[in-house]
């Protein structure tokens, strides 16, 4: 049983920790690795999956994405284990803002898609294994990555209420919000209907 401890300092260090492993870039780190270039100077410089697809491998591209998720899995499990379910949904939210504005990239990170799909899973698997399903939905009948993600993300306020994860419906609902934030630019493209498929020049 872990030693449960919600005072604030354990909080805020769970905060940090959080934070630091979502601000990991694997995007960044597995391009440069295999000699692909600067991913922030390929496409729309972001330095998330749907971007290093745009490097034309696949296998980096598929990488990045399970690193992305996992990162953020890994911050709920950790914290779960070993300082119960307050200091989880602390380091889901600090993972997700850790990917989205990574110190170490002054603060230019990722859209956190992936990274919100491995902390649902982390904090109720059958709420993350409905929004991946609907975000692979999305992604077959539209081709456009943002779009399926904005699906993906509004469908999961959806899965929690249907299955009764009202205790992570609030955390739910403010990535959500931060997730549409981050997409804002795309859904100004697909209003106008000039938002790319998967594959395209921006993302």
């Amino acid at each position: 049983m872990p030693m449960i401890d919600s005072s604030p300092a354990v909080l805020a260090l769970w905060a940090v920790i959080g934070y630091g492993l979502g601000s990991i870039p694997f995007g960044l780190i597995l391009t440069r690795a295999f000699g692909l270039g600067d991913l922030r100077e390929i496409g729309s410089g972001n330095i998330g999956a749907t971007n290093v697809l745009r490097t034309g491998s696949k296998s980096t591209a598929a990488a990045t994405l399970v690193l992305d998720g996992a990162k953020g899995a890994v911050a709920v499990l950790l914290a779960r284990a070993l300082g119960g379910e307050a200091a989880a949904q602390v380091a889901a939210l600090a993972a997700f803002l850790g990917h989205c504005y990574p110190i170490w990239l002054e603060f230019k990170g990722g859209k956190g898609v992936a990274t919100f799909l491995g902390l649902m899973l982390a904090l109720s698997w059958p709420v993350g294994l409905l929004s991946c399903a609907t975000w692979l939905a999305a992604a077959a009948i539209s081709r456009i990555s943002s779009l399926s993600a904005l699906v993906a993300a509004l469908w999961s306020l959806l899965w929690c209420l249907l299955l009764g994860k009202g205790e992570i419906f609030f955390l739910t609902l403010v990535l959500v919000g931060l997730i549409m934030w981050r997409h804002r630019a795309n859904i100004k493209r697909l209003r106008a209907g000039t938002e790319p498929r998967i594959g395209g020049s921006k993302a």
